[in-house]
């Protein structure tokens, strides 16, 4: 059998070293901090979001990214689907469930446990851990990297990079391997901020009375995009769910804004109704008439007070601009957009240009919404490099 070798420690890594160790194959898995997992452990921090629920056919729609295969994610999520990944979670005896939004979490709503027992697992299988293990130089066939002994020569028949995005550095997920690749010749597209909030320039008067304040059953929208959920301000901007779904459209407006409706379940002409003979202070007369919040009135009034009619007031809370500055920096994103290029790669993952080498997980230029469907992207791409590099031949 072969001897493969995954540089990266994270779920797309050490599921890809499951996959290949399993089949038998020699495994080496190097990966530049001490231990592996990080980042897997700090997304357990909100519970560890596994996958989602819903049918695959929907499931398939929420990735995107420049230049990707149509069929790609249906052949990947063929080959480990969300159904698989519970399934593989209860081979480590660890339980999930599924909560009402449709996201799956393991029954503990811990991440340490169903780590610690898949690297048992991994390293039962025979996988082979170099910690400390920073890549410098890449070819077919051979990899270099500094480690606490000096300078690291490993050769294999296989390798398969999954060295993440740029987003919580510290975990070691810093996109320095973006460098190593393009001295390889490899097409990378740089890495962006993904599922991030949004900085908005408040006023020194509005931010005391902002931040730290939510915004509930809202609707946001960016042209014909909308995403429903609830934003919180914050002493930078926003954060939120919403924010995150449209972060591809708010990245490419060259002025990006958001418009928001503080009341979804009411129509323009319900809420001049609901005023009655109101002739003025209608923006105060909101707060009884239709509940408006504190953050809400204040928003409105900062952008695009005063008003001059219910109707004109009715019309601002439905459809709020809000101007935004920029995303929120890379290290402080969930994920990362960008990354090594669709182009780069064929249908098995392969880099086109240096044969033998496969990529796997966020390092290749595909985003997804939080809600399960980021690290299923990752186990699922982790799954097919692993199979396409037990197959590979010179």
């Amino acid at each position: 059998m072969p001897h493969i070798l995954v540089i990266g420690g994270g779920p797309a890594g050490l599921r890809a070293a499951e996959v290949a160790s399993s089949a038998g194959a020699k495994v080496t898995l190097c990966d530049q901090k001490r231990s592996v997992g990080r980042k897997f452990l700090v997304a357990g921090k909100g519970g560890l979001n596994l996958t989602h629920a819903e049918e695959v056919e929907t499931f398939v729609t929420r990735y995107g990214g420049p230049d990707q295969p149509d069929d790609f994610w249906a052949r990947a999520l063929t080959g480990f689907d969300n159904k698989a990944i519970r399934a593989w979670a209860a081979r480590l005896e660890v339980g999930t469930f599924v909560q009402k939004s449709g996201r799956v979490y393991p029954k503990a709503l811990k991440a340490a446990p169903l780590l610690r027992r898949w690297v048992e697992k991994l390293r039962a299988q025979g996988v082979e851990f170099c910690m400390n293990h920073r890549l410098t130089t890449l070819a077919s066939g051979e990899a270099k990297f500094a480690s606490p002994s000096g300078e690291l020569v490993i050769q294999a028949d296989a390798i398969i990079l999954a060295l993440g995005g740029g987003s919580w550095p510290q975990t070691g997920s810093d996109g320095t391997w973006v460098a190593t690749l393009e001295q390889a010749g490899v097409n990378v597209t740089a890495l962006t901020p993904a599922n991030c909030g949004w900085e908005a320039d408040w006023s020194a008067d509005l931010l005391p009375k902002l931040e730290a304040q939510p915004l509930k059953n809202v609707i946001a929208s960016v042209g014909e995009e909308v995403a429903p959920g609830e934003i919180m301000l914050t002493r930078y901007g926003l954060e939120g769910g919403p924010l995150y779904a449209l972060g591809p459209a708010l990245r490419a407006m060259p002025d990006p804004a958001i418009a928001l409706d503080f009341k979804p379940t009411f129509t323009v002409e319900k809420l001049v109704a609901k005023m009655e003979s109101v002739k003025k202070k209608f923006l105060a007369e909101s707060q009884y008439r239709w509940k408006l919040s504190e953050p809400m009135r204040l928003i409105l009034d900062h952008f695009h007070g005063p008003f001059e009619s219910a109707e004109d007031l009715a019309r601002h809370a439905k459809a709020c601009r809000l101007p935004l500055t920029r995303s929120r920096p890379l290290e402080k994103a969930i994920s990362s957009a960008g990354g090594v290029s669709w182009k780069a790669v064929d249908d098995q993952l392969m880099i086109k240009d240096l044969p033998g080498i496969f990529v796997a997980g966020e390092m290749i230029d595909w985003e997804a919404p939080t809600g399960g469907y980021l690290l299923q992207g990752c186990f699922a791409s982790g799954t097919m490099a692993a199979e396409a590099a037990l197959h590979w031949e010179v």
